[in-house]
């Protein structure tokens, strides 16, 4: 595992160049409201494991387990179907047709959110993605189509269709002037984190697995807000794909390249821009994990009767492997640490 501590002039570089960026929203008011009108929303749980706080020596292991978050198995699905049901309540949805491009969870929540409220949606899988996800997709009713052979190919591709099409975009990533939708999904995911706050006194450690960095950004956002300094808040990435780490050690947004990892929906080259802005001011460190040790994270979640995918547990991961750098993280015997369990094992 690699570690980099945030420092001021590194973040302070970042923020500046992203000075037209929005930073993360904290309003969880918002999404809340709209899901208490949903049948299948509801909290997600949290869970004590004193199995993993005997193994990494802490004092407690809570998780946030969004496995069964409104039945669509991760924490996404607060995330895309916010913003179009949002858009639904501005009557904006009737013959409206959403494209986007997934590694994974997100095109569930567009395709969800389509047609929960009457619109169309068509995804954009890399080749990478397997076919079960795209059945899976299909099921929703979404037109699944295939480019390139990593995500940001399909990404490409989603935004070249929507221009020619006249397509709503509903990427959960943003880059210079495509923000405003991305933010509002951002803000989706606050709920997982405000549920959080509600629920417990704050911890010392938080570790958030980051893709494009949009669930990482809005949960330390939103701890930023309620916990301030607090807790120490770690952004885990994989090694092949440290977007949003060499972004900070850079001070300015980064494209990075490098093989295709098994934590596929964390296998993002090039971080949000919101996310990123939002993560040099409220992040401490950010991780790099090896394939090896995102695949050992999710043997031993399943050990503990949490299974889930190397995605899903990347924190958890971390959390497993952090001994080379646990003087640095400050971890010790009387830390209380929050992981992440994004998403369920059968993705």
């Amino acid at each position: 595992m690699k570690h980099l501590s945030r420092t001021d002039m590194h973040s302070q570089a970042v923020i500046d160049d992203l000075a037209d960026i929005p930073w993360p929203s904290t309003n969880a008011d918002a999404p809340m409201a709209l899901l208490t009108r949903c049948p299948a929303a509801a909290a997600t749980p949290l869970v004590q494991s004193p199995d993993l706080a005997k193994m990494v020596g802490v004092a407690e292991v809570t998780i946030k387990d969004e496995r069964a978050r409104m039945g669509l198995g991760s924490f996404k699905a607060l995330g895309a179907a916010y913003v179009i049901a949002c858009d639904a309540a501005a009557g904006e949805t009737e013959g409206r047709t959403y494209v986007t491009a997934s590694a994974g969870n997100h095109g569930l929540s567009v395709a969800a959110g389509a047609q929960a409220f009457g619109a169309q949606a068509v995804i954009y899988l890399a080749e990478t993605v397997p076919e079960t996800f795209a059945d899976r997709l299909r099921s929703f009713g979404a037109d699944v189509r295939r480019h390139g052979a990593v995500y940001e190919d399909s990404m490409a591709e989603a935004a070249r269709a929507a221009d020619v099409n006249g397509w709503a975009l509903l990427s959960d990533s943003s880059w210079p002037g495509y923000t405003a939708a991305p933010h509002r999904l951002m803000e989706g995911y606050t709920v997982l984190m405000q549920e959080v706050v509600e629920a417990m006194d704050a911890p010392t450690h938080i570790f958030l697995q980051a893709g494009v960095g949009g669930l990482a950004a809005a949960c330390a956002a939103v701890a930023r807000d309620a916990w301030e300094d607090e807790p120490r808040i770690i952004v885990v990435e994989p090694e092949v794909a440290p977007a949003i780490y060499a972004s900070v050690q850079a001070g300015a947004p980064q494209v990075t390249e490098g093989p295709s990892s098994d934590m596929g929906r964390l296998d993002c080259k090039e971080p949000s821009l919101i996310a990123l802005k939002g993560l040099a001011r409220d992040a401490t460190d950010f991780v790099l994990i090896s394939e090896a040790e995102g695949a050992e994270g999710s043997t031993v979640a399943a050990q503990v009767g949490l299974p889930s995918t190397p995605s899903g547990v990347a924190g958890l991961a971390a959390l497993l492997h952090s001994d080379a750098c646990r003087e640095a993280l400050a971890l010790d015997a009387t830390s209380r640490v929050l992981l992440i369990l994004s998403e369920e094992a059968q993705l």
